[in-house]
């Protein structure tokens, strides 16, 4: 993508990863985001005919969910809370292949994602697959002890959220598009488009606040930060 849509006035182009996290409790297991639609591996136009024409896309096969939760010897199917941080097309495109779980999103963001629509980043045939949406405002605690709290992060969309999990390792923050860089928590450089500048830098400071009781922020879309990071079926926490 071209860099400007990470961080406002940079020059070039930048490939970015998207992930999803898998968060194991003994009440259940979380997926957080989706990542690309399946039919994305297949059809690299797919998106970028209809929302972005100057992104490119790199995705295989093996990168997919499915195929990933495969290679490290997970179980999709045991899955049994899957959180969206919003319902753009990379960060709920594979949705449907957890056809029976509820859909816990922010209720501003489902309303705001079906208003929207394609010229927004919003592809419905990603979000609205027949799974029933569990909505909420503000804070959610998944489990009721603290260890899996949805956040608010507003900015980057109208309802965006961010998943806050304490581990035997720390505390973590799956930031989403709430922070695409480490630059843009350090330097407050924000990417081109955000849908409201003012709730993106409260959200920002939030997450620095975060970051100095000891989380760990787990950036969103960070080719640097992401070379170092353990992959599944390695454990974060």
């Amino acid at each position: 993508m071209p860099t400007k849509s990470f961080l406002a006035g940079e020059e070039g182009t930048l490939t970015v990863p998207v992930p999803a996290y898998l968060i194991v409790h003994e009440k259940g297991s979380v997926l957080f985001d989706t990542g690309m639609n399946p039919a994305a591996a297949h059809d690299h136009g797919r998106y970028t005919d209809q929302i972005h024409k100057s992104n490119q896309l790199h995705v295989t096969p093996d990168e997919l969910l499915d195929a990933r939760f495969m290679q490290a010897g997970l179980d999709l199917s045991r899955v049994t809370h899957l959180v969206n941080s919003h319902l753009h097309y990379d960060h709920a495109g594979g949705n449907s292949l957890a056809p029976d779980v509820p859909v816990i999103v922010q209720s501003r963001e489902l309303d705001h994602a079906r208003r929207a629509g394609l010229p927004f980043g919003y592809v419905a045939e990603d979000f609205e697959t027949g799974q029933s949406f569990t909505t909420v405002d503000g804070e959610h605690d998944l489990f009721g002890d603290g260890s899996v709290v949805c956040i608010p992060t507003f900015g980057h969309t109208p309802g965006h959220q961010s998943l806050k999990v304490k581990t035997g390792k720390g505390t973590f923050v799956l930031a989403g598009d709430a922070c695409y860089l480490r630059r843009t928590l350090d330097k407050l450089h924000l990417p081109r488009f955000r849908a409201d500048e003012d709730a993106m830098i409260a959200s920002l400071m939030a997450l620095r606040e975060l970051q100095t009781r000891g989380a760990r922020i787990m950036y969103g879309h960070d080719p640097e930060f992401w070379q170092d990071i353990p992959q599944a079926p390695a454990r974060l926490g």
